[in-house]
């Protein structure tokens, strides 16, 4: 029995039915990245999974962020433009690049009866989900809930609390009460800004003074950055890579850009942090032409959690030990494989190839052709069982887990009711929970 079994049998008998947890969680969730709505009960994960996920992101984050120095001499323009990134933005990642990469970002992995796999790795600040700790204290105010965890000796990461460490770990702050600002490009802000600043308001509970603005609301002088005749002492940074792609976007950024190389404003993340989220640093990973690269027992864990994954470029691969080429292997295989930007996030762009016709595969394919596109093999998650009014459901989860400076962070999930291993995204459809796990 797990501890979803145990859950499930007792709240058949006598759990909140959905709509008294959605009821009693819902100002709780409201203005955060639960858009307001949550699944009918919180997952659990046991100790050996989780020490085993633990171990695996560590292997694979050392893998990743080794990959600069280890293939191209620590040229990180070269890098990446290798894995996906245009001029523009290599250029703006190796003018804002840290001392070392930053350690927060969320692994988002799909699990089946063999552990966690990764889909991909949201590194940087632009990670969402960081929030995911008001849902567990909102339900742990249902005594069901709480009296289940503490049964079971469950316990929950702070997200929140583990990002405050993080930007303490890395960042050079000012005094002891900074003034951090979460910025934003301009088109996105006003309608993040609500779930922006309520959490700016939980930052202040960490000791950190916190606020949101657009970053044209910043004004740059006597080289530092000011916000409403406050200077700022650190950049929160929600604006992405590809947001450098925009009109004016350079333009809009360089004071915070000028401001960070005098050392005059700090910026968490740093702009290489996403380069290491590039879905082309996971081809490169799982390309068999490096694993030279890697230990034995560093290849366990590669192999464990990473999905055949290659840049879609022409000429032979290795699949399973055999070489193939890549064009006929991908047009033969096409029901268990999924084609993806390197860089663009969201499910933008992600073509599922047993949801796409022969034809507009092959189209799909020949346009992503020496383009900044990966090709990843299938994972075909194990759904799990979700309370409703009169019974149960299944649900596909999409498990965010988070990688801070003290190591593992916290999990957020999403869940959909496709079940033929459609994108989950929220944006259509997908809904959250949170996560209580062994000590």
């Amino acid at each position: 029995m797990t501890l979803t079994d145990d859950y499930l049998a007792a709240a058949a008998d006598r759990g909140p039915k959905p709509a008294e947890l959605h009821a009693a969680v819902s100002d709780a969730v409201a203005a955060t990245s639960y858009w307001g709505n949550s699944l009918s009960r919180p997952v659990f994960l046991e100790r050996e999974p989780l020490a085993e996920l633990s171990t695996d992101l560590e292997v694979l984050f050392a893998a990743i962020t080794s990959l600069p120095e280890r293939l191209y001499g620590g040229d990180l323009a070269a890098f990446a433009r290798a894995v996906g990134l245009s001029e523009v933005q290599a250029k703006v990642v190796v003018r804002g690049n840290a001392k070392a990469p930053s350690r927060f970002g969320r692994a988002d992995l799909y699990r089946d009866a063999d552990g966690f796999h990764l889909l991909e790795l949201n590194t940087g600040s632009t990670a969402g989900g960081v929030d995911n700790q008001m849902l567990n204290r909102a339900l742990l105010d249902l005594p069901f809930v709480k009296e289940f965890v503490t049964e079971h000796d469950l316990v929950f990461k702070d997200t929140m609390a583990e990002l405050v460490q993080t930007i303490i770990a890395e960042v050079e702050l000012a005094d002891e009460r900074p003034f951090v600002v979460i910025v934003d490009f301009p088109d996105s802000f006003p309608q993040l800004e609500p779930q922006l600043l309520k959490s700016a308001a939980e930052l202040a509970k960490y000791g950190i003074d916190a606020t949101a603005c657009s970053v044209d609301s910043l004004e740059l002088r006597d080289d530092h950055l000011w916000l409403d005749g406050r200077r700022v002492d650190t950049i929160f940074r929600l604006f992405m890579l590809e947001d450098l792609h925009k009109p004016g976007a350079l333009e809009l950024l360089e004071p915070v850009l000028r401001a960070a190389e005098l050392g005059h404003v700090s910026i968490f993340t740093s702009m290489d942090a996403e380069l290491y989220g590039s879905k082309g640093v996971l081809a490169l990973v799982s390309d068999e032409a490096n694993r030279h690269l890697y230990s034995e027992q560093e290849l366990v864990s590669l192999d464990r959690i990473l999905p055949w994954t290659r840049m879609v470029r022409p000429g032979p691969v290795t699949v399973d030990g055999e070489r193939r080429d890549l064009i006929e292997y991908a047009e033969a295989d096409q029901n268990r494989l999924v084609l993806k930007p390197t860089t663009l996030h969201g499910g933008q762009g992600v073509v599922l190839g047993w949801q796409t016709d022969a034809a507009s595969w092959q189209q799909q394919l020949a346009a992503a052709m020496d383009s900044p596109y990966i090709l990843q093999r299938r994972i075909d998650p194990t759904p799990e069982l979700f309370p409703t009014e009169d019974g149960v459901e299944p649900w596909v989860l999409l498990w965010g887990a988070f990688l801070v400076a003290n190591g593992f962070g916290g999990l957020w999930i999403r869940g959909s009711r496709e079940l033929d291993g459609a994108v989950v995204n929220l944006a259509t459809g997908a809904v959250s929970t949170c996560c209580f796990h062994e000590r």
